[in-house]
């Protein structure tokens, strides 16, 4: 889990704890398996920021429900596509199918698939 950036290869103990330092806490985790409760998409989160990391002029244009930029927002590869989304913590909700996604982008982020979620590569020393 990073606090900003692009996506990691595995979530490190100092990036979890810079969120937890940042007094917010995330109600989803990298690797795990969500809806848009808007749009009805499933993905898997990849990335936590603490709060909205993107610019004014995005948010304008493409944050239409105006979710809070205070709260976790999250980066999701969609299932069977070959993007990704930002998108505010007010708008997901757990995927609870257990079923894998299908992204071009799972190989190089997530190691493996197992009991309903993914697991992170191990980031090299």
């Amino acid at each position: 889990m990073r606090i900003r950036g692009r996506v990691s290869p595995g979530i490190t103990d100092e990036a979890c704890t810079a969120t937890r330092m940042s007094g917010v806490r995330a109600r989803f985790d990298v690797g795990q398996l969500v809806c848009h409760r808007l749009f009805h998409y499933r993905g898997v989160i990849v990335d936590v920021d603490a709060s909205f990391q993107g610019t004014e002029q995005w948010y304008r244009r493409v944050a239409r429900s105006r979710p809070p930029k205070d709260r976790p927002w999250y980066r999701v590869l969609v299932h069977d596509a070959e993007h990704e989304t930002y998108v505010a913590e007010r708008n997901l909700e757990p995927d609870t199918s257990g079923e894998p996604i299908r992204h071009p982008q799972l190989t190089g982020v997530f190691a493996d698939f197992s009991d309903g979620r993914y697991l992170p590569r191990q980031k090299a020393n």
